[in-house]
């Protein structure tokens, strides 16, 4: 008797749905986790969520102060260990590896989150501008995965945070946007081929967020609308998620070994209206570039702490953010895990 092949795709459909239901999600405790950009921002917010669900944790970014400071505010003692470095240099992911091995005794989860955000028009960005944040969003991560790959065999987990930013471009954020679809990509071809050694690797793709990072982002084009524009859509309530409430999803994607996620309903809305209809998606982008402010007269970029306003100052959610997520005493330009 022949089955029909709907039937057939149906069975394997929920074969797999029945996978998923039952796999357990991967217990924290005691578990050595490294995570890139922590020094603030969503860094700074999946590190409370790690700690908070027991595991130890390997702090990196560029500047140390900035490290100390994140790892007073989070009061756990000997769980967090700081290793200041640039993960653009192999020398330096290579030590970050191995500093978490050594302090902790193993590694068992890579959170790539170190990122930056560069906000303005495609007609002042440079190939410099994208080479830079490829370099930091797309291959910085594959670099850490190697020099991880060793640790995490038969049970590790990897963990990379993308963006909506790398399923539908947004105006305004054309390198980053490349960067993230990279990102995916990269994200997609690891899980498919470090299956065989039993590391899992989930891709999380949130939208905005209120984590503070546009204070730190640098802008170009008409550099005050630019940075008030974004500064004040990446507070909004409805629009923005909160920093920890996205940090909780996350983990909980990672954790359940999730191949992809879409993190925030604004997210999932766009990312599912791409998917359904992407000329329709393309022309709304289109329509909104046309709204925002066009391009400067210089491709120099400002910092967005320098360009406040009293407007932008008065936001009370904007500046709980930044003082949540420690970005107003940060020393960044912009590297850490941005807002979309």
């Amino acid at each position: 008797m022949r089955i029909p092949k709907r039937l057939l795709l149906t069975a394997a459909l929920g074969a797999l749905a029945a996978r998923h239901a039952l796999t357990r999600p991967l217990d924290l405790r005691d578990r050595s986790v490294i995570i890139t950009g922590g020094s603030r921002g969503l860094g700074l917010a999946l590190a409370r969520e790690f700690l908070a669900r027991g595991a130890r944790v390997t702090l990196g970014a560029r500047t140390g102060s900035d490290l100390r400071s994140a790892q007073a505010s989070l009061n756990a003692g000997e769980r967090v260990h700081v290793v200041a470095g640039d993960v653009t240099v192999a020398a330096d992911a290579q030590r970050l590896i191995d500093e978490a091995v050594r302090v902790h005794g193993r590694l068992d989860v890579l959170v790539n989150n170190a990122g930056i955000i560069q906000l303005g028009p495609m007609a002042n960005m440079t190939e410099a501008d994208v080479r830079q944040v490829l370099e930091l969003n797309a291959l910085a991560p594959l670099r850490l995965v190697e020099a991880a790959r060793p640790h995490l065999r038969d049970g590790g987990r990897v963990l990379i945070v993308a963006s909506l930013g790398g399923r539908v471009a947004i105006p305004h954020l054309g390198p980053y946007s490349v960067s993230k679809f990279a990102a995916v990509g990269l994200g997609q071809a690891l899980r498919a081929e470090l299956a065989l050694e039993g590391i899992g690797v989930t891709t999380v793709m949130p939208g905005l967020m209120r984590t503070g990072s546009p204070l730190n982002a640098p802008v170009k084009g008409q550099h005050r609308r630019e940075y008030a524009l974004f500064a004040t859509l990446a507070s909004l309530p409805v629009l923005a998620l909160d920093a920890q409430v996205a940090a909780g999803r996350i983990v909980n994607a990672l954790v359940r070994n999730r191949a992809e996620v879409m993190v925030g309903g604004p997210a999932w809305l766009l990312g599912t209206a791409h998917a359904l209809a992407p000329q329709l998606t393309a022309d709304v982008m289109a329509l909104t570039a046309r709204l925002l402010p066009g391009p400067g007269r210089s491709d120099a970029a400002r910092v967005g702490r320098d360009l406040e306003t009293a407007f932008t100052q008065a936001n009370p959610m904007k500046r709980s953010a930044e003082e949540r997520f420690h970005q107003r005493g940060a020393h960044g330009n912009g590297e850490e895990r941005g807002s979309s």
